[in-house]
Parts: structure tokens; C-alpha cells; sequence
């Protein structure tokens, strides 16, 4: 369920996480690095002036990460990334828009679509721990 962000304001907090290959920037040209950090800069501008960016954050890169996981009652700590894939998780936006649709379209304007992902998903209004936990537990 989505919730309102504020009392009467039909706007939606949406998540836009961008997700790129991150080997790709150390192959491009200085020119390329310029050009691309250009568009970006502007993309941030430009939802900054339309007063929808809420919070923006960018990620080391995957070397730097960590993944915990505890199996058979043990805690198993690993260097890297969770999954080995294509696409990393390189940063996101948050934003509040009135739809899915301003969202999606948002979205589309930034960069990281142009040669990665951008998933756009609504963030809740605290967590499911913070939350009335009925809701999330099935009907007898």
C-alpha cells in the first residue's frame, strides 16, 4: 500500500536506483568521463529546480562491499558484492512526485538509463517493523 507523504499531499516518495557497470567508467576517454558527469550534473539541476529530489547518494564500488549472511546459526562474512552480476547498484535518488508515471518519467531523463537501469520503486513510510504488522500477516 502506498502511503501519503504528508497530510493531504497526494504525492509519493519513489526510489530511483541507478545501476551500471561499474568496469565501464575507467575504460572511457577523459572527453567521455567529462561528458557523462556534465549530463548528470544536469539531470540533478534539473530535479533539484523541479523541487522533487529529496535525497541523492552515490556507492563505492563493489570492492568495497561486504555481504553478511548467517546459515546453520553461524555469521558468514564475505568480501564483495551479494551477486556476481552484469549491473551494480552504483547509487539513487530520492524523489517525490504525484505518480508512477512522473516517476517512470523522471527516471527516464537520467543517464544511467542510457547505458544501465534505473529501477524505480515507492518507499514506505518507515519498515515493516515500524508499521502496523497486521497488515502484512495473512487472515485466518
Amino acid at each position: 500500500m502506498l502511503s501519503k507523504t504528508r497530510e493531504g499531499d497526494s504525492r509519493v516518495k519513489y526510489i530511483l536506483m541507478d545501476y551500471v557497470g561499474e568496469a565501464g567508467w575507467p575504460q572511457l576517454t577523459r572527453n567521455e568521463q567529462e561528458h557523462w558527469l556534465g549530463a548528470y550534473q544536469a539531470y540533478m539541476e534539473a530535479m533539484t529546480k523541479a523541487g522533487i529530489l529529496k535525497d541523492s547518494k552515490g556507492l563505492y564500488p563493489t570492492s568495497a562491499a561486504t555481504t553478511v549472511r548467517v546459515a546453520n546459526a553461524k555469521t558468514q562474512v564475505l568480501d564483495g558484492p551479494y551477486a556476481d552480476s552484469k549491473e551494480q547498484l552504483g547509487g539513487f535518488h530520492i524523489i517525490e512526485v504525484a505518480d508512477l508515471d512522473a516517476a517512470i518519467s523522471w527516471a527516464a531523463r537520467s543517464p544511467t538509463a542510457l547505458h544501465g537501469v534505473v529501477e524505480v520503486r515507492p518507499v514506505r513510510e518507515g519498515t515493516l517493523l515500524t508499521d502496523d504488522l497486521s497488515q502484512y500477516i495473512k487472515p485466518e
